[in-house]
């Protein structure tokens, strides 16, 4: 038996039928066509499938979709605004933050939740914040050093309004 499912994803109300056990990662994907938000160990270690979710990044394997009624959820296909990048997207392209680029939106969005708590992190507080996102590409300094980046430009930006 299909449930009705309603929720804001990336700024536009989505509604739809899910069966209850499926999961918010597969309802983004499959659903609704978002296909940014990959899904990558089934087990909620990888951290390739993060979201940000009423604000807070959020592993999508680990949420039903029924979970998120009302929800205003983020995609990694959310986060430019008007054709322009994020910091933080423009920090992972200047810095070369990515190889295959795999676990790059879940990284992208623990980024942002990381930054939103602590605007001017130290490298291990960076290291810690995305402790829940793996990377077998990159050695992790280039991604360190990209959030680095998009902390400095957002710092920039906030003091120039």
């Amino acid at each position: 038996m299909n449930h009705s499912v309603s929720m804001t994803v990336n700024g536009s109300k989505r509604d739809g039928n899910v069966e209850p056990r499926t999961l918010l990662v597969h309802h983004i994907r499959e659903n609704l066509g978002l296909t940014g938000t990959h899904v990558g160990c089934d087990t909620s270690q990888c951290g390739a499938c993060t979201i940000m979710m009423n604000g807070k990044a959020v592993k999508s394997c680990t949420v039903l979709a029924v979970q998120a009624e009302g929800a205003d959820i983020m995609t990694i296909e959310g986060l430019a605004k008007d054709g322009e990048l994020h910091p933080i997207q423009e920090g992972f392209w200047e810095e070369h933050g990515l190889q295959c680029g795999f676990c790059t939106p879940g990284m992208i969005l623990s980024s942002l939740d990381l930054l939103q708590r602590n605007p001017n992190p130290t490298e291990a507080e960076i290291r810690h914040g995305i402790e829940g996102n793996l990377c077998r590409c990159t050695g992790y300094q280039h991604i360190v050093k990209s959030i680095q980046y998009a902390a400095n430009k957002m710092a920039g930006a906030a003091g120039d309004d």
